[in-house]
């Protein structure tokens, strides 16, 4: 079994920073794409970033482009998200996430974490 402890979350004013880390444990084999999600009241969950575990390939929603940095240590099983210039639209529940297996003959599996709260004050 895998398990994604997330922290970093918090209350922050706008304009202002924060890091957020997600550390992957457990019955680790392989760990391909690994990413943030979020999902404010109401609204459904949405893709923030990605990031691929070969090249390390990123991809990330138009709302945060410019602003927030994906990135990730294969060797620790870890993936931040830098997030700069918040604004009030980015509170929300973040989600880590990673797609991973626990053995050589295993299937893929789609990993969540807990969620961090982030809230961004105006």
């Amino acid at each position: 079994q895998v398990q994604l402890v997330e922290s970093g979350g918090g209350l922050v004013q706008a304009g202002g920073s924060l890091r957020l880390s997600c550390a992957a444990s457990g019955s680790i084999f392989s760990i391909s794409t690994m990413g943030w999600y979020r999902q404010a009241p109401g609204n459904q969950r949405e893709v923030v970033a990605l990031i691929t575990s070969g090249d390390s390939a990123t991809n990330y929603v138009d709302s945060v482009k410019g602003r927030f940095t994906i990135s990730r240590d294969n060797a620790k099983n870890t993936v931040y998200l830098e997030m700069n210039s918040l604004k009030p639209e980015d509170t929300a529940v973040y989600y880590c996430y990673a797609y991973c297996k626990t053995s050589y003959g295993s299937a893929w599996s789609k990993i969540w974490g807990q969620g961090t709260q982030v809230t961004v004050s105006s």
